[in-house]
């Protein structure tokens, strides 16, 4: 997590990632209670660099069991954030998560009332199913507003079993099939989160040994990714990713992103190492025989 309390090393990890030529950093209103929006408003101001970097923010995260998805709600996040960050606009904003009791079009009209004011630039949705993203788009399109640009829902190789948090939605697995035609007809931009299963393809997890995990998010991992068809594709990436000389979540993350929705998958890292190692992904092509077998197991 980027914070204050490590200053130095966090802006040492943004300047490591910056120059191995990431220019797009996600963050969100609920992060750190705020402290992350800061922490990268200051790096980028301290840097100098505010027109060659992209801020993904992200607002409307329920709170205290309460959905957090109305326009005055949206404001209030807005206003925060910008406040944090110290800019006058944000590029993108995304909604943390969505209520579906709330009328789409007073959700459109707030984000497109604000993108007119100019504190965002472009909009979407995190956690939305595809059917609300479309709804969106549509009242956008009968109305004169902005359609969502973004949709930013779990998706990789790997799927959870489960709800990995209250209210997340993942596109993934045999349920997903609909919602993944949809994202490859429609130029909504799909940037999936968990694209690599919270860390299922480090090589950790195995049938043996879930119910070992002490550290919350690895115990969250193993949970909801640990189930056998993840298991099987992981077997299977590894089998490609000994072929190939790479690693498995390089494996991975090459398949997430010549899926024909073309993802832009969001990425973490510890260092910057790490992150060059993802983005060297997007070097590796696989064969369509290839993305089959890591799909479904099948083999020329």
């Amino acid at each position: 997590m980027i914070t204050s309390e490590r200053r130095d090393e966090s802006n040492a990890l943004l300047d490591g990632i910056f120059e191995a030529g990431c220019n797009c950093f996600d963050t969100a209103h609920i992060y750190g209670g705020g402290d992350n929006e800061r922490t990268v408003g200051d790096w980028i101001r301290s840097r100098g660099i505010r027109d060659r970097v992209v801020i993904l923010a992200k607002g409307s995260h329920p709170y205290e069991g309460r959905n957090r998805c109305t326009p005055e709600d949206i404001a209030s996040d807005i206003a925060d954030s910008l406040e944090r960050f110290q800019v006058e606009k944000m590029d993108l904003y995304i909604l943390h998560r969505d209520d579906p009791s709330v009328p789409v079009g007073e959700i459109v009209d707030a984000l497109d009332e604000h993108k007119r004011a100019g504190r965002i630039d472009a909009y979407g949705g995190s956690n939305w199913t595809h059917h609300r993203v479309a709804a969106a788009n549509e009242h956008a399109k009968n109305h004169g507003r902005t359609p969502f640009a973004a949709s930013s829902p779990q998706f990789g190789l790997a799927w959870p079993q489960k709800e990995v948090w209250a209210g997340c939605l993942t596109i993934g697995g045999p349920d997903g099939e609909e919602a993944r035609q949809w994202y490859t007809d429609h130029d909504v931009a799909l940037m999936p989160w968990s694209r690599l299963g919270g860390g299922f393809f480090s090589g950790k997890f195995r049938r043996d040994n879930l119910g070992s995990f002490t550290d919350y998010f690895e115990a969250l991992c193993a949970d909801c990714f640990g189930h056998e068809a993840n298991f099987e594709r992981y077997d299977r990436s590894k089998i490609l990713a000994d072929d190939l000389g790479v690693t498995p979540a390089q494996v991975a993350l090459a398949w997430v992103v010549q899926q024909p929705m073309r993802p832009f998958p969001l990425v973490g890292c510890r260092t910057a190492e790490e992150f060059r190692q993802n983005a060297a992904a997007l070097d590796l092509t696989l064969s369509p025989e290839q993305l089959a077998f890591l799909t479904e197991g099948k083999q020329s």
